[in-house]
């Protein structure tokens, strides 16, 4: 596990695009899973703002969705392909036919993990994951306990992270149930990117590098994958050296 830091979220930014862009510049068909979420977000716009530098090229690139509420109408404020789509796909034009994502109108919810997991492996797999840090060490919507090899389904979600999830839409339900890309699909990908930034972090990235790959602190898999970038700011930084 590479550990980074960054003087601030800006500068986060800038080196998780400057990762990214990398990589795409060496495989312009990348397929990346995408997270929402605060820290991502910094990161989808400097990437927007070197392509239209022409710095990045997106004509090729492919994004998979990392995970869906259950139960939204399409158009529903709360829907995170919405989020992705405004923060990621639009302006990087990525169009429908280079995006693997969760069509929760399907009245089988598990039939759309099985259709979700099919797309990736014909796709050739995840190059590269964007992943946020939950404050309960959840990766996606994967959250304690969730082993190496949990599937891609539908899940319950932890009230911490429902009350977490809330700021985003103050005056809207969070919904309880979501379907989201397994731990087994995150640590198949190539690379993993884990960005985590603010004061509020700070604990559950220190608990995070100090931990053994444990099921109840779903991030701590990351230690048994053979590339994993942890890019955090200066104020979510670990106060001591990890144990382990």
């Amino acid at each position: 596990m590479d550990v980074r830091i960054a003087e601030d979220a800006e500068t986060l930014a800038r080196e998780a695009a400057a990762i990214v862009a990398g990589l795409v510049a060496q495989r312009p068909d990348a397929l990346i899973l995408a997270a929402t979420g605060e820290t991502p977000i910094g990161l989808y716009r400097e990437l927007a703002r070197l392509r239209e530098r022409g710095v990045l090229g997106t004509s090729r690139l492919r994004v998979a969705q990392l995970d869906e509420y259950l139960g939204l109408e399409e158009d529903d404020p709360r829907s995170l392909f919405g989020w992705m789509h405004r923060a990621l796909l639009a302006p990087l034009e990525i169009d429908a036919g280079r995006i693997i994502r969760f069509t929760t109108g399907h009245p089988n919810a598990e039939l759309v993990a099985g259709m979700y997991d099919r797309q990736v492996d014909a796709a050739g797999g995840i190059d590269l994951a964007i992943l946020g840090l939950g404050l309960n060490g959840h990766l996606g919507f994967n959250e304690p306990p969730s082993r190496a090899d949990a599937p891609t389904r539908t899940v319950s979600l932890d009230p911490g992270t429902l009350a977490s999830n809330a700021t985003y839409w103050p005056n809207a339900v969070v919904p309880e149930r979501a379907v989201t890309a397994g731990m087994s699909v995150i640590l198949s990908a190539r690379r993993v990117l884990l960005l985590v930034s603010g004061s509020r972090k700070a604990k559950i990235l220190d608990r995070l590098l100090r931990s053994a790959p444990d099921p109840e602190l779903p991030a701590s898999h990351l230690h048994d994958h053979p590339d994993t970038i942890v890019l955090a700011d200066r104020d979510a930084r670990p106060k001591g050296p990890p144990d382990a």
